[in-house]
């Protein structure tokens, strides 16, 4: 049942719960916790001081901090001056986060105490930018400001006046050039996979706590953990990473907000669970549901988790461009272990063949094409790459699947090249961009290799401007300086010649064939 009460702007659904639960904690870390009364005045506060500091409509503030309760207070604050909140990995290498600051053209960073060396070195080789700061410790710049004296009383009124298909998220993710894309997402997009997914299918409601190790940068954590916690007024315990003697003390031991009844994670964090409490079990009675996306998640895990812990274990499939969610597995009825569910109510998917454009019969591999109101509005300032992916009303993902004939939906592969290390995604192209940037590498080709407990990590093949010299401690150091840690190279494979075709694309799939005549 798509629960259409729920497809509210952002300040419609703060006055709601501050109306009817004002003294319920909304989220909480092991810094602070905000009720639902609270927030709806600070982020009116942190709406109003950041339209005095220039953020117009449509202009975008990037937010660029760790899991905290500040990071979800930004992304709802940000809308409400109506403005278009920049969500950045906080992992990302500086380079990284120059590109997205620049692409983006944010004037505003709001930033946290970890990361502000980092962003006063690129405010240094840039005008006009202000700095919000959520620390108490270091002394400010001065363009720096404190998010708390932001948050304080004696504020004007904000101007909320987004309407809910307006941009009111952008998130970036990599495109099969590596260059990272602005995906510009709607209030409606996001609401409608809450509530057409997270509010019925998971039971996401207001009796809920909601433990999350997810990075709220991913469109995950974002629709599900913030903008899906607010709306149904759940409350929400945000750990800052992901971490299985933490995951597992929260479980077992209620906190002040509550005992835990819901558990959103990738697949890999389950089977680090399963490994370490397996045989001794969660020890969480009040723990109802569990929830996997980000990567494929895989039969034997699903089924090896349920049985070990009693705990249904919903597996589903979604993409940063369609606001998340497109499949997922319901807890009532039959399941198919293995697949990522049925498309989520109202949305319309089909599998077709890349060469024909014709629809598949069940069973048979076709790409996935996507159309409904959770798709993006477009990529910031690419109106062909927009247009390459947005046709006819359809979003091609470029991934390929399978059917069954009662339409549960199998991802089999991908058109594009995209590799999956853990639900975080990287293309081979930027880390082999990476690689070039060193002297001693005279060209590069990256491909993806399972694991067993990341899905896949990437292997690199260099070819050395001195054959037999090259030292690959140097070059994977200089890919550090480049590359967020999860897309460094799990190997690097000194070969002689990148299988290429006659116009200069890699032939990826030999290389592959080489990792795996080596049985790796």
């Amino acid at each position: 049942m798509l629960r259409t009460e729920l497809i509210r702007t952002i300040p419609e659904l703060l006055d709601r719960q501050a109306r009817e639960r004002p003294g319920k904690v909304a989220f909480v870390d092991d810094r602070r916790s905000t009720t639902y009364g609270e927030l709806l005045e600070t982020t009116a506060r942190l709406a109003a001081r950041l339209q005095e500091l220039g953020l117009e409509p449509g202009l975008r503030a990037l937010i660029y901090m760790d899991n905290r309760v500040e990071t979800a207070e930004a992304y709802l604050a940000v809308p409400r001056a109506g403005g278009i909140a920049v969500c950045v990995n906080p992992a990302a290498a500086p380079a990284e986060v120059a590109h997205i600051l620049d692409d983006s053209g944010s004037r505003i960073v709001l930033t946290d105490g970890q990361h502000l060396e980092t962003v006063r070195a690129l405010v240094g080789e840039r005008d006009g930018l202000t700095v919000v700061v959520v620390a108490d410790g270091p002394e400010l710049g001065a363009d720096e400001l404190r998010f708390a004296d932001l948050r304080a009383a004696g504020a004007p009124a904000p101007r909320d006046c987004l309407g809910l298909d307006d941009s009111a998220w952008m998130l970036y993710t990599s495109g099969t050039t590596g260059r990272p894309k602005g995906v510009y997402l709607t209030q409606r997009g996001c609401l409608w996979v809450v509530a057409a997914s997270f509010a019925p299918i998971l039971g996401l409601g207001a009796d809920d706590v909601v433990l999350s190790p997810l990075p709220l940068f991913h469109s995950y954590a974002l629709v599900l953990c913030v903008i899906g916690v607010a709306a149904v007024g759940a409350t929400e315990r945000i750990l800052p990473r992901f971490s299985v003697q933490d995951v597992l003390q929260r479980l077992r031991e209620p906190g002040p907000e509550g005992a835990v009844t819901v558990f959103p994670g990738v697949p890999t964090m389950f089977q680090y669970l399963l490994d370490r409490a397996g045989a001794d079990g969660l020890g969480a009675p009040s723990l109802r549901i569990c929830m996997s996306a980000g990567a494929i998640m895989p039969a034997a895990l699903n089924e090896g988790f349920e049985k070990a812990f009693g705990v249904p274990l919903l597996d589903g499939s979604g993409i940063t461009e369609t606001s998340t969610m497109v499949t997922m597995n319901w807890p009532t009825g039959s399941r198919v272990m293995g697949s990522c569910g049925l498309p989520l109510p109202g949305l319309t998917v089909r599998l077709v063949d890349p060469g024909t454009l014709r629809d598949v019969l069940p069973g048979e591999e076709g790409e996935l094409w996507v159309q409904g109101p959770n798709v993006m509005a477009g990529y910031h300032n690419l109106p062909a790459a927009t247009a390459a992916v947005l046709v006819d009303g359809w979003y091609r993902t470029g991934d390929l699947g399978r059917r069954d004939e009662h339409g549960y939906l199998r991802i089999s592969g991908r058109t594009k090249e995209l590799i999956i290390r853990g639900g975080e995604n990287i293309y081979p192209a930027e880390v082999e961009d990476a690689l070039l940037a060193s002297d001693a590498v005279a060209d590069a080709a990256v491909v993806g290799i399972p694991h067993d407990t990341l899905g896949e990590v990437p292997v690199a093949f260099v070819v050395g401007r001195e054959a037999g010299q090259l030292d690959v401690e140097k070059v994977l150091a200089g890919c550090r300086e480049r590359l967020a840690y999860f897309k460094l190279p799990a190997e690097v494979i000194e070969i002689d010649e990148i299988p290429r075709t006659g116009s200069g694309k890699i032939l990826r799939f030999r290389l592959q064939q080489r990792l795996a005549a080596e049985d790796r």
